[in-house]
């Protein structure tokens, strides 16, 4: 073994005994991780991610054989910030948070340990090994309302008579849906991987690699749009013999393959080609040599075991908060009162055939309450204590409906105020329009307004982040993690309509909700 690999042996293991003690101690966040790449097709990418980190770091073998590994401390500082957003993160339950925080904790192990030469060779693999993180979800709902937004204009522009009630929309030949598999993010997340990944392969130029990345971006959402509006005018144009069935996924990738191949090949136009790199002559260098001398590698350890430490203290922090607000496991007993304030009653009435889709609550109850006027609202609460990755208040696997829910349309969601009769000002509430899909036969479609709120540590909030904030407060505080999402709803076909109906419950039953919440909180029947 050469001087040189001797040296790089002796910092490499620190390095490694870092990362590998960051991956047992977050042992629930990557697992999580890796749990999403197996279960979503959306990020099946990321298995493809650490192979190629390795990968691209053994291709700048020849740079980092010209330096020497020196420890860089300072670096742990910013560790220690990392760790600090991975235990906010994790209070709140936002995966997003403590994922993107581990993965820059062990990048940032490189610098710390290795140092800043070697990290600023690194760059752009360390950078790539965020691909790992499953992000980008978030940008469904947008994405998908423009793909129908533009979908619906070319289908008219095209003569093409469109009726469109949301995120669906009836031609002569048919309905279609836009669905979470046609937002097109599938194809953005890949091309935004591959095509950051051909930058750094194919180009020098920090300036064409940033165009040929932002590229990587915004052809494939054009190629989203061209590919919904081709795959509706082929089922239209064939009465539907093409293109609804699987075969309508086989013609999207196919057309996507077609765009990015079409894509690297014009980028392949503008490769700059790979500078060479001289080999070494005269053996290795005198800080090379300096270090293969050394009796000790202290450094490189204490640094390591300093890293680890940072990357601990969240995890022993943790048993203290929830031991303050421990409660027993046993079933949570959340019950609707029968009957209400102002004359609102419990109706044993046939229900609303409409229910939200949240997954793994610890209690759900619903029930149906009237006026003597003819008034008629529903309440649906679902409680969350414990919350863990497939169990949380606040989650994008919880829906008020679902894409492939058929029944209904989702018309609107907007912020809409409520009043309480003991509040002075008033809150507001996420409301959501849903109307019945179309049927033969049927003369008239009802709507059902639903009226959604958090309920967390005694408060409310219509914000999902504003929901995560309150939880991490609470249990910073050691007063657990309970919660609850509690959701109004009524139809318009009703005397005063839904919005009266809605408004005049809230008003007259808010403080009995809180107390029937309070006391599920805290175990009272």
């Amino acid at each position: 073994m050469t001087e040189v690999r001797r040296a790089w042996v002796r910092a490499l293991m620190p390095l490694l005994a870092v990362l590998v003690c960051l991956v047992v101690l977050y042992w629930d966040t990557a697992s999580g991780m890796v749990a999403i790449w197996w279960r979503s097709e959306t990020f099946t990418h990321a298995f493809l991610v650490p192979p190629m980190v390795l990968w691209l770091s053994w291709r700048r073998r020849e740079e980092l054989q010209r330096l020497t590994p020196r420890p860089c401390p300072w670096v742990l500082l910013p560790m220690a910030l990392l760790a600090g957003a991975w235990f906010v993160g994790h209070l709140a339950g936002v995966n997003a948070v403590t994922q993107l925080a581990l993965v820059a904790l062990l990048v940032l192990s490189v610098p710390a340990v290795l140092g800043l030469q070697v990290a600023r060779v690194l760059m752009f693999p360390l950078a790539f090994a965020f691909f790992t993180v499953p992000i980008g979800e978030f940008a469904l709902p947008v994405l998908m309302q423009w793909t129908a937004d533009v979908t619906v204009g070319a289908l008219r522009l095209s003569g093409v008579p469109v009726y469109r009630e949301g995120l669906r929309f009836v031609i002569p030949s048919g309905t279609w849906s836009v669905v979470e598999a046609c937002s097109g993010v599938r194809y953005l997340i890949a091309s935004l991987m591959v095509g950051s990944l051909f930058a750094n392969l194919n180009y020098r130029s920090p300036k064409r690699q940033w165009i040929f990345v932002g590229l990587s971006i915004l052809v494939p959402i054009l190629a989203n749009w061209v590919r919904a509006y081709i795959i509706v005018m082929l089922g239209h144009l064939s009465n539907n013999r093409i293109a609804t069935g699987v075969d309508h996924l086989v013609y999207g990738w196919v057309f996507f393959g077609i765009v990015i191949m079409a894509l690297f090949t014009i980028g392949a136009k503008w490769a700059e080609p790979e500078i060479a790199i001289a080999p070494l002559a005269g053996g290795p260098s005198e800080p090379a040599r300096a270090m293969s001398r050394s009796w000790s590698t202290m450094p490189f350890w204490a640094t390591a075991a300093a890293a680890v430490l940072i990357g601990a203290a969240p995890m022993g922090a943790l048993p203290s908060l929830d031991s303050g607000a421990a409660r027993g496991t046993e079933l949570i007993q959340l019950s609707l009162p029968v009957e209400a304030v102002a004359g609102w009653r419990a109706d044993t009435g046939q229900a609303l055939n409409w229910a939200p889709d949240f997954l793994n609550p610890a209690a759900k109850a619903q029930r149906n309450y009237a006026q003597a006027g003819g008034a008629a609202v529903s309440l649906h609460v679902v409680y969350y204590r414990h919350q863990r990755s497939d169990s949380k208040l606040v989650s994008s696997t919880n829906f008020l409906l679902r894409a492939n829910d058929y029944s209904w349309n989702m018309l609107s969601t907007a912020d809409r105020p409520i009043t309480a009769g003991s509040s002075a000002s008033a809150l507001n509430a996420r409301e959501t329009v849903l109307i019945e899909a179309d049927a033969p036969g049927r003369t008239a479609r009802q709507k059902i307004h639903i009226l959604m709120l958090y309920w967390i540590d005694g408060h409310w909030t219509s914000s999902d982040m504003g929901a995560k904030l309150m939880s991490a407060r609470a249990r910073l505080a050691g007063r657990g993690d309970d919660g609850a999402a509690v959701m109004l709803y009524a139809s318009d076909l009703q005397p005063g309509g839904a919005n009266a109906a809605l408004q005049a419950f809230w008003r007259d039953n808010q403080a009995l909700i809180e107390q029937r919440l309070a006391a599920a909180r805290d175990g009272k029947p």
